[in-house]
């Protein structure tokens, strides 16, 4: 990577006026003759640091429960093949850790079960810095991933909500990330994103904090606060749907489309441990 830009937080509002304006040229990602903007977002204004033990704060989370074929309702979509339960076995908080834990168990009519949890009517905002200090599971089938819906699925469905996966990952790849956005004309397959390869290291070995800070006009990608990736309305084929208000969710899948499912390889339980999750605003 070319030009690796770190953000610090701690600037005066002088400072941040002069970041929000900043083009960084050639970072990785982009050609020679392109650009990436820079904002910093400054004021925290959700931070969930899962310090109580015990069960999820309803106040900020609700847990999704059930299997189907649908991204929204009572399914999850994607051919996966967990069934998603709020038990403490494969949902709880720890030590200071979230802990999403997939077991390989027969349990209403599937095989594996797991937890998924969102913040839908809970935690809502436009446009801002969403990140998540994460620890990764490892093994073939194992899907992970922290992102963003809009709001308004329930009135426009899918993909025309907009989708912002802020990090997704094979567990067979622990060294590579996805990051990508999904919308009307770019989705499932034809989505928009770029892979984030980690040198010399592993997901699943140490916690990495992933994250986008987003604009009007653009989604910027880190990982441990390196931008590697920005992606704007040009970048698209089809309609930018990014401009409203957006959930969180985090959760930890078993097989799919996007991994194929487990084999011989894959041990179970894998465990998700979540640090934190914040949301800035300017």
């Amino acid at each position: 990577m070319n030009n690796i830009e770190r953000i610090d937080r701690s600037f005066s509002p002088a400072h941040l006026l002069l970041m929000f304006s900043i083009v960084l040229l050639g970072l990785s990602g982009c050609e020679g003759d392109e650009t990436q903007t820079v904002a910093t977002f400054n004021r925290l204004v959700v931070e969930e640091e899962f310090n109580a033990d015990g069960p999820l704060d309803e106040s900020k989370w609700n847990a999704d429960l059930g299997i189907g074929n649908s991204i929204s309702g009572d399914g999850w979509g994607n051919n996966e093949l967990q069934y998603y339960t709020d038990r403490p076995e494969n949902l709880k908080i720890q030590d200071g850790l979230l802990h999403i834990t997939a077991h390989r168990e027969n349990y209403m009519g599937a095989s594996y079960t797991s937890a998924r949890i969102n913040s839908l009517a809970k935690i809502e905002q436009t446009y801002g810095r969403f990140e998540a200090k994460i620890q990764l599971p490892w093994g073939q089938g194992l899907w992970p991933a922290f992102w963003l819906l809009g709001t308004n699925i329930e009135e426009v469905g899918w993909p025309e909500c907009g989708e912002i996966d802020i990090m997704e990952y094979r567990g067979q790849n622990p060294s590579i990330l996805l990051g990508s956005v999904h919308g009307p004309g770019y989705f499932a397959g034809e989505s928009v994103g770029k892979e984030y390869v980690l040198e010399q290291d592993r997901f699943d070995t140490g916690f990495h904090v992933f994250g986008i800070e987003w604009g009007p006009e653009y989604i910027n990608y880190y990982v441990d606060d390196v931008l590697y990736n920005q992606i704007t309305p040009e970048d698209v084929d089809g309609d930018w749907v990014f401009d409203g208000p957006v959930y969180i969710i985090l959760n930890l899948a078993v097989g799919g489309d996007f991994v194929g499912a487990p084999n011989a390889t894959t041990v179970f339980p894998q465990t998700m441990l979540v640090d934190y999750v914040r949301v800035y605003q300017q």
